[in-house]
């Protein structure tokens, strides 16, 4: 599907939930609950998606603490991804961190899942560390690789 119309980014509420809660379960083996997105919601993380004509194509759960900012979840539906939507979607994390003057952004991602490894790699993200048996898996668990990448507030640039 071509994208003829931009993209709008605006605040997730709780009205954008059963969408939501069908593309994680479209995106991942082990989606997140209702509950994690109420709770996100309920103590005001940053919830945000990315729409095109009124349909989420993309959204994001961020944790800003002090200077730093937490990507919790990142989610393109499947149906729009390889259309760059993840890539446009973590410029724009990046251009409200920058605007909330962060200075360092984390996340977390299954070593498995290497387009999402490529996909932050090619927007500088490096590893940093591993949580070991962090994430459900067929079998047992899996570890998660953190990551992050220094960001300059654009107080600064």
């Amino acid at each position: 599907m071509v994208m003829t119309h931009p993209l709008a980014l605006r605040p997730m509420g709780e009205s954008d939930l059963p969408t939501i809660m069908d593309i994680e379960a479209r995106a991942y083996p082990y989606p997140w609950s209702l509950t994690n997105f109420k709770d996100c919601l309920k103590h005001k993380y940053d919830c945000w998606v990315y729409e095109q004509n009124q349909r989420i194509m993309a959204y994001a759960v961020l944790m800003l603490v002090i200077d730093e900012l937490s990507i919790l979840n990142i989610c393109v539906d499947p149906q729009y991804q390889k259309q760059g939507l993840g890539s446009a979607l973590l410029a724009t994390i990046e251009e409200l961190a920058q605007g909330r003057g962060m200075s360092n952004c984390f996340l977390e991602v299954r070593p498995s899942n290497k387009p999402a490894l490529r996909l932050y790699q090619q927007h500088g993200f490096h590893e940093v560390g591993l949580r070991k048996r962090y994430y459900p898996a067929a079998i047992g668990r899996e570890d998660a690789i953190v990551m992050a990448k220094a960001i300059f507030p654009s107080d600064s640039l």
